[in-house]
């Protein structure tokens, strides 16, 4: 049996026991050693998404592969690895041209006529695995496709990060962006998310890095992770701000919080010819958009699902990153708690001012 934290209905979570079933072929049971709070867990913690439920959230982990199905050949019992939500199957189309976080990952999934992978303690229902994951538990049973292999140097409790928030934030400069040294960044929204990506963008050689937040404590972060300029997003005159400093307004806007005002605002900075990057899970019913101007003027509008990630290559080389010292994930993480204290976890993002908080497994 492991404790989980689980998603009974809409609102918040209750701790209880689940039990996991045996790995099958392509299957990986991993202990769960940290997983990050993710705004993505709110939005279907909050009801803002639907999921079914019970349901156990959590998709920004890392742990020590404990067994591993018979036809599993990327990693093996003892390895520390990394999960990633973006499971992809290997052979469709997605795959087979390079864009893996666009596959839907039917085939990584247990079908209806094999028994769940997650359990009642007792056995008499069972629960519903959340994005591939679930790592709200003590343990995970996912596809083998779901997880790299990483350096045993790395620090697991950072290392989760990398599972999302880091993944997202520098796989949208790194992959979606393709960002050229000395082009110039904005940054909306500076949590997990957003302050990756602009140490992504210092690590790829930007040139002016404008970090957009109401807080001024993340503003403060966002500099020391290499913003060389900040701005209130509610000032009256941001967007002017941001075209002053930038001579004419930025190469890229990447958007991080996921609402519509902070989309509008992504594309108001752009230069001519630049692109707007939105990464932030929007309301369902929002609409973003570019006018006839906007067009005129070469602008581009984009998504970037999880950044766009290749992660069973991007997610070493950022761990890399952070052995080396370019990479700085201490100071995103604000705090570590326990699995008890998940629910006061979320209500402190609630509240904003904080970047990542991560549950640590004992």
């Amino acid at each position: 049996m492991a404790k989980a934290a689980i998603l009974e209905s809409v609102g918040t979570l209750t701790l209880g026991e689940v039990t996991l079933a045996e790995p099958l072929a392509h299957e990986v049971l991993i202990e769960t050693k940290a997983c990050g709070l993710c705004h993505s867990d709110l939005h279907f913690i909050d009801g803002a998404y639907p999921h079914p439920t019970p349901a156990i959230p959590g998709h920004e982990a890392a742990g020590v592969v404990r067994a591993v199905g018979s036809e599993v050949r990327t990693v093996k019992p003892g390895d520390h690895v990394v999960t990633c939500l973006s499971a992809f199957c290997g052979h469709c189309e997605f795959c087979t041209t390079g864009r893996m976080a666009l596959c839907m990952g039917g085939d990584t999934r247990r079908s209806q006529a094999q028994p769940p992978r997650i359990m009642r303690a007792d056995g008499s229902a069972p629960v519903a695995q959340m994005l591939n994951l679930s790592a709200f538990c003590e343990e995970m049973l996912v596809h083998e496709h779901a997880c790299v292999a990483i350096d045993k140097a790395m620090p697991l409790d950072r290392a989760a990060v990398i599972g999302c928030a880091v993944t997202t934030g520098a796989g949208a400069v790194f992959n979606a962006c393709a960002l050229v040294p000395g082009e110039t960044v904005a940054v909306v929204g500076c949590g997990g998310v957003g302050l990756a990506a602009i140490n992504a963008a210092k690590i790829a050689g930007a040139g002016k890095v404008i970090a957009l937040d109401p807080m001024p404590e993340k503003r403060a972060l966002a500099e020391a992770l290499g913003a060389t300029h900040s701005v209130d997003p509610q000032a009256n005159d941001a967007v002017e701000q941001v075209v002053r400093i930038t001579g004419g307004g930025v190469d890229h806007a990447i958007e991080a919080v996921g609402r519509q005002a902070s989309a509008d605002l992504a594309v108001k900075v752009l230069r001519r010819g630049g692109t707007a990057t939105i990464l932030g899970m929007m309301p369902l019913d929002c609409k973003v958009g570019l006018g006839a101007m906007d067009l005129l003027s070469g602008k581009k509008l984009q998504g970037a699902i999880m950044g766009m990630n290749r992660f069973p290559v991007d997610l070493p080389r950022l761990v890399d990153f952070y052995l080396r010292g370019l990479l700085d994930l201490d100071t995103i993480i604000a705090e570590r708690i326990g699995l008890e204290d998940v629910n006061k976890g979320f209500d402190t993002m609630r509240r904003g001012h904080a970047a990542r908080s991560v549950i640590v497994f004992e």
